[in-house]
This record gives C-alpha cells, sequence and structure tokens, in this order.
C-alpha cells in the first residue's frame, strides 16, 4: 500500500480555560462489561492493532479539536479523521510502537485533517521524539487502545448552556466514550455527539438531570448532581473500570 501524504497541520479549537472546580455527587451503575461491537465501539475497538505512519505536529498549548482545553501534559496526539469518526476517539489513550522497539502512550485530544490517512497519527513533537528524531519526519508504526489509570471522570457544560439548551463534555475517563444519555421524565435520553466533543440536547430535555455515560466495553455509570453552569469543570470520584 502506498504511504499517505505527509499531515498538513492538525485542526484546532480553542476552548474557554475552565473554571473553579466542583464535586458532584456520582453513583456508579453495577459494571455492564460486555465484548464491544462494531455498533457501539465504532471503528477503533479494544484488543485490536492497527498499522499506519506517525507524523508530528506542534501541540502548542495542548488544546485542539476535542475542546479539553489547555494542558501541560503535550505528550498527546491528533487523530486522523477517518479513525477520529466525530470525536469518538476523543480522551481515548493509545499506546504506539515503532518499528524501532520503542513505544509511547499519548491521549487523543485532536483531530489530522482529511490529508491524514486511515490509521495515520499525528503525535505531538514531544510524543514523536520519544519514538525517533524529529528529522525522521514519517515513520511505521503499530498502535493500539489502553486504559491507564484515572482518578475520577469529570463533566462540563458548553458554555451558552441553559434550561433550554445544553451541551455536555466527558473528560478524563479511562476508556472512550461510546454514548451519553440524561434523565427525562418518560426515562433515559440519548444525545447526539458532535464533531466538537459535546453531547448536545438541542431543546433542553434533560440539561441539569442525571447523566448516564458508557464506555467502549457497556460499562455505565451514572452521575447525579452536575448542575447546568456553563465551562465550570465538575470533577467525580467515579471511573471505569480497566481492562
Amino acid at each position: 500500500m502506498p504511504l499517505p501524504r505527509p499531515a498538513r497541520p492538525c485542526r484546532t479549537a480553542s476552548a474557554a480555560t475552565p473554571a473553579a472546580r466542583k464535586s458532584a455527587k456520582a453513583t456508579p451503575r453495577a459494571p455492564r462489561r460486555t465484548a464491544a461491537t462494531t455498533s457501539s465501539a465504532g471503528r477503533i475497538q479494544p484488543g485490536t492493532s492497527y498499522r499506519g505512519v506517525a507524523t508530528a505536529y506542534e501541540a502548542e498549548d495542548g488544546d485542539g479539536a476535542c475542546l479539553f482545553g489547555l494542558s501541560p501534559d503535550l505528550v498527546i496526539a491528533a487523530m486522523n479523521t477517518t479513525d477520529y469518526e466525530t470525536s469518538r476517539a476523543c480522551g481515548a489513550y493509545v499506546l504506539v510502537h515503532a518499528a524501532n522497539g520503542k513505544s509511547v502512550t499519548v491521549r487523543i485530544t485532536n483531530e489530522c485533517p482529511l490529508t491524514c490517512a486511515p490509521g495515520q497519527i499525528d503525535l505531538s513533537r514531544q510524543a514523536f521524539v520519544e519514538l525517533a528524531d524529529l528529522k525522521v519526519g514519517r515513520l511505521a508504526i503499530t498502535w493500539s487502545l489502553v486504559n491507564p489509570g484515572s482518578i475520577g471522570t469529570i463533566f462540563r457544560y458548553k458554555t451558552g448552556s441553559s434550561a433550554y439548551w445544553c451541551g455536555i463534555q466527558v473528560i478524563d475517563h479511562r476508556n472512550p466514550v461510546t454514548g451519553l444519555e440524561v434523565r427525562t421524565g418518560s426515562g433515559w435520553r440519548r444525545l447526539p455527539r458532535t464533531d466538537y466533543n459535546y453531547f448536545v440536547s438541542a431543546d433542553g430535555t434533560g440539561c441539569g438531570s442525571s447523566i448516564r455515560v458508557t464506555d467502549i466495553f457497556g460499562e455505565q455509570l451514572t452521575i447525579s448532581g452536575i448542575a447546568v453552569k456553563p465551562n465550570v469543570v465538575q470533577p467525580t470520584q467515579v471511573q471505569f473500570a480497566r481492562h
């Protein structure tokens, strides 16, 4: 297979700086660990190794298309548009192996445009140098999902959210998130996910109610006490299981 053309600079999008943190009451639902399927897991699935090419970009302040915001951790990466899959890849931890035996674990925080081929990952320069010298430019790799340790998930309502419209973001999740639901008077309502990594209730239904989030393994966490406070990060003490 011919190698894809070099990637252009990755698309980035700015996010407002997070405000003060406030604890939220979180109630984990009994884990439901089922085998991931193509419909629930999307293109990137656990227990699968992918081949591609690594390139490098300037991560600057660590923000990107996933809108996680500024970060001191710049060992991050941008996923090609195909595998980014309308932000499904956001927050995923990926172990990248080079043919020379070196490896690095990165978190997906950005999207690399269509010039990046399926399987290609645009690594921050800080991540790329863990594998090879930057002057190499392009490096054959294999990569797969991993789920490292983490304290707890964080939620944030998007700027402009209210009782009439809201966007909800999940941050610091150990495993890729496949769905987010909000509690309504008639039960749980699944919200659509945008390419800027927020789950949106266009008519405000469920904004400020309990939230249920599902990971790539089918495990669900149910969280209450996440108030509609735009652009305020609200940590919890719950986290998806390691696999």
